[in-house]
């Protein structure tokens, strides 16, 4: 398994940027999908964005589609969601995770990080 750890997130106000990294330690992460998520309180956790392991398939869930870009540099072992016009509605524990490859439906991530929290404020 790989070991994920989240940064980035902060307090803006709505319309602001912000862009989250995740970075991986252990071996092969350029053979995992990577993915992003959220979960709100009192919400389910969902989907939020994937990207295949070379950066040649990327996924975007509707409610982020055309504001948050998701990208990796396998270099670096890192991955990263660019959110940008954020709303209030983003709101949530964001988490990245890894997979052996990308389901769109956002199943088979098994290594998880532990979080960062981004708020919106209206």
């Amino acid at each position: 398994q790989v070991q994920l750890v989240e940064s980035g997130g902060g307090l803006v106000q709505a319309g602001s940027s912000l862009r989250l990294s995740c970075a991986a330690s252990g071996r092969s992460f350029s053979s995992y999908a990577m993915g992003w998520f959220r979960q709100a309180p009192g919400k389910e956790r969902e989907f939020v964005s994937g990207i295949s392991w070379n950066g040649g398939v990327t996924y975007y869930s509707d409610s982020v589609k055309g504001r948050f870009t998701i990208s990796r540099d396998n270099a670096k072992n890192t991955v990263y969601l660019q959110m940008n016009n954020l709303k209030h509605e983003d709101t949530a524990l964001y988490y990245c995770a890894a997979a052996d490859s990308l389901d769109l439906a956002g199943v088979g991530f098994d290594s998880w990080g532990q979080g960062t929290q981004v708020t919106v404020s209206s």
